[in-house]
């Protein structure tokens, strides 16, 4: 180590102050040496002795910028890890560094590390001044809030990238003091737009752990997209360059003294080295504030097919995929003839003279601009139709006509206190049903409804899950005493069933928490469903028959923890998504999966089918929803606009949009058919848990850990608002929200539960709307 290390000359360049001239100048330069010459030629004694002087002490001070060999390993000690706990240092003392590095030999790290120095590169890791980047982000702050409000939206998401690479270059180069006191002086004001991965970063404290870091690495490694008009590059180039520019009046004082142009050139730094900036030639004023962050990250390896010199750009992706087909699923003429004879029976039994106009719903208009599919683009289905497929169709048409029309536009501009305030209300909002579960041991994490509403289903992270009947009925399993041989039919299965039963009943199978559930799909709202299927920490997905409360099947093929699971809209198929960072479609016919669908690259936390099952929706822990093909399982989406985690998604009933929402708080709208978002919604206070659309695509009602279930005006223009009251009932008590939520103007209304986060929430096909969640118990304290 020492060998390799440029040696100390601290003591070998100064001569004293009487030494003779030719001693002196053997250590000058050609130009002094000349001028001392010249001095001594004519006799200037006094003027030789001064510039002896001088010289002498300018070599002082030369070398004293000389990197000593126990300094440079002092310093270079930090990148010193444990062999058998990489992350740790090995290093506790540093008096005994110089024997422990010694014993050590040469650690990898530091191989790598003096490796990748220049011909300086010791000498900057010792002169580095971490105070420098401090004042640099102190500046760029206090421009971006100074700068003209039509500008501040595309300014501030440029702070985010230059704090982590402030905060990873201060650990990497050991100032684990002054990267703590940066942490806590600047992260705040960042936090509600990237909570999660400031938390990240605040848990690396040494230099190998951003080396080790993957997140840490991607910052390092890949270029951070930052989206700008062109006005606004001219603007933060002109800051950066001359110190000055932009700012309004006392916004800041730009870089003035050594320490300043040290923080300018620490920002230069990383504005050349780690940011690529996407100009557009769009005026700052025509963008929405909200979609500046839309294309904004690091996008590289987030876009699939995407050329290290090309700017990744999702819109451009999207558009090259083509248009979708987003229209409703065909139905086979021989199974809507059958359907429209039924229900002119059922008109004439029941002597109802407006059921003839029910048929109309049967032959629903077309959308303009929307693409139906063919059979042909479908998913393999059975050719021939059953008796469920004629009572499901007949169903929707009853539901379509007894629905209840909500119209959230009648709340937008009616005084919620007033008498026609709850007329509005009553035209606005739905009506919502709570399912509370108590005295929850470990939690519950997933809770669900079936289509008809008879049932409820709640996993558990005891690992197991349970029904409940929702109109107080038995439900039934089978005896143990039964033999297989006397199953023939569907008769003999009735025979062999428990003649006594409970509302209640417990399914075991999982040997880990169960966190989602999804009850099959086929029966409709007309008849109870068959089968459910359940996704575990297991790393299985198991198909459960509600005839015989048994479980059927186990689904293997995923290696870490399945977070969801969801029917297709036609049933036999259904989709997971799992931590091992791919989605996977299968049949109930076969136990392996048909489609893998690998992209993120992070885990796949939800997954959702499009409702004629020709598409699938999945969003990801690396903040961003995909759209698959599939049957061809190639991605044909890619939605990028999330600053956290996505927990939940849903699309709307007409095929046209998908909503996602997740840990920054923040629901986004995004149009199926472009790729680009629509709208962004705020007002929940905690993670977003489950979304869900009403029948005619025009409301959107939210449950999350704020306790709250909200409700969203799919249609309106949204953008910043003001203070919205609770829509609850006038007799109930009225919560108001404070503006520091920084709610948008498309929340109609907030009903608040007393502690209960929900974690689902499911509207019928007649717009009634059912939440459930596990209620917390207060601390006993």
């Amino acid at each position: 180590m020492s060998a390799a290390t440029p040696a100390a000359s601290s003591s070998g360049g100064v001569s004293p102050v009487n030494a003779s001239a030719p001693d002196v100048t053997q250590s000058v330069s050609s130009i002094d040496r000349l001028v001392l010459e010249y001095l001594r030629a004519r006799g200037h004694k006094d003027a030789e002795r001064v510039l002896n002087e001088s010289l002498e002490s300018g070599s002082v001070d030369e070398s004293g910028k000389t990197v000593s060999a126990e300094d440079l390993i002092k310093t270079l000690a930090v990148y010193a890890q444990k062999p058998s706990r990489p992350g740790d240092n090995v290093l506790k003392e540093s008096a005994n560094v110089l024997q422990e590095l010694t014993a050590m030999g040469n650690p990898p790290s530091i191989q790598n590390l003096i490796a990748s120095l220049g011909t300086v590169g010791a000498e900057e890791i010792l002169s580095v001044d971490p105070t420098d980047k401090e004042e640099g982000f102190r500046e760029l702050e206090a421009w971006v809030e100074g700068s003209l409000d039509m500008y501040k939206p595309e300014f501030r998401p440029i702070l985010f990238p230059i704090f982590c690479h402030f905060h990873l270059d201060l650990v990497q180069r050991g100032f684990k003091e002054a990267a703590l006191r940066f942490y806590a002086t600047y992260s705040p004001s960042l936090a509600p737009m990237h909570h999660a991965t400031l938390h990240h970063l605040s848990t690396l404290l040494l230099p190998s752990h951003v080396q080790n870091d993957d997140d840490a690495q991607r910052f390092k490694n890949e270029k951070y997209v930052i989206r700008m008009s062109r006005s606004g590059f001219s603007l933060l180039v002109g800051w950066l360059t001359e110190g000055v520019g932009g700012e309004a009046s006392g916004a800041g004082d730009g870089f003035s003294g050594e320490k300043g142009k040290r923080g300018r050139a620490a920002i230069m730094r990383v504005v050349n080295n780690h940011l690529r900036f996407d100009v557009t030639s769009a005026s700052a004023t025509a963008v929405s504030p909200n979609a500046w962050e839309e294309s904004t990250g690091l996008l590289s390896q987030l876009i699939p097919h995407t050329s290290a010199s090309a700017i990744p750009n999702p819109h451009a992706f999207n558009a090259s995929k083509g248009e979708l087909k987003l229209g409703p699923a065909p139905i086979s003429e021989e199974l809507r003839a059958e359907t429209e004879r039924v229900i002119r029976e059922q008109s004439v039994l029941d002597r109802d003279p407006n059921a003839q106009y029910d048929l109309q719903f049967l032959r629903p208009p077309a959308i303009p601009g929307v693409i139906p599919p063919t059979d042909s683009d479908m998913l393999p289905y059975p050719q021939s139709f059953k008796t469920v497929d004629v009572q499901r169709e007949v169903e929707k048409v009853r539901d379509a006509r007894k629905r209840i029309r909500l119209e959230p536009s009648a709340l937008s501009s009616v005084d919620m206190n007033s008498v026609q305030g709850g007329v509005a209300r009553a035209r606005g909002l739905p009506s919502i049903c709570a399912y509370t579960l108590h005295d929850v041991g470990e939690g519950a994490p997933c809770c669900t409804f079936s289509p008809d509403l008879t049932l409820m289903a709640a996993g558990f992270s005891e690992s197991y899950i349970r029904l409940w009947s929702l109109k107080n009925e038995k439900l039934k399993g089978l005896r143990n005493d039964f033999s297989l041989s006397s199953v023939k039919d569907s008769g003999s299965l009735s025979k062999i069933q428990q003649k006594e039963g409970n509302t209640t009943r417990k399914l075991v199978g999982h040997s880990g928490p169960v966190y989602s559930l999804s009850f099959d799909p086929l029966g409709g709202s007309a008849a109870p469903p068959r089968y459910l299927l359940s996704a575990s920490a297991d790393a299985t997905t198991r198909l459960w028959s509600l005839d015989t409360m048994t479980n059927v099947v186990a689904f293997r093929g995923h290696q870490n923890p399945v977070w969801d699971v969801q029917w297709s809209p036609m049933g036999i198929y259904f989709a997971t998504a799992s931590r091992d960072r791919t989605a996977r479609l299968w049949s109930t016919d076969r136990t392996s999966c048909l489609r893998i669908y690998a992209g993120h690259l992070s885990d796949v936390d939800c997954v959702r089918f499009h409702p004629n099952s020709l598409y699938l929706a999945t969003g990801s822990s690396d903040w961003t929803a995909r759209l698959w093909d599939a049957q061809r399982g190639a991605c044909v989406r890619v939605f990028i606009g999330h600053q956290g985690s996505l927990s939940t998604l849903a699309i709307s009933p007409d095929g046209r949009y998908l909503a996602s929402a997740g840990e920054d708080l923040a629901i986004n709208l995004w149009d199926l058919g472009s790729g680009r978002r629509i709208k962004k919604m705020t007002g929940h206070t905690a993670s977003v848990y489950s979304l869900s659309f009403s029948a005619e695509s025009s409301m959107l009602v939210s449950g999350g850990a704020d306790w709250t279930v909200r409700c969203w005006d799919v249609r309106g223009a949204g953008g910043p608002g003001k203070s919205r009251e609770s829509g609850v009932a006038e007799s109930t008590i009225i919560r108001t929200i404070d503006d520091e939520h920084n709610e948008t103007s498309d929340l109609l209304a907030t009903f608040p539960t007393k502690r209960t986060p929900i974690t689902n929430v499911h509207f019928t096909p007649r717009n009634l709307c059912l939440v459930a969640g596990n209620f917390l118990a207060p601390d006993s304290r």
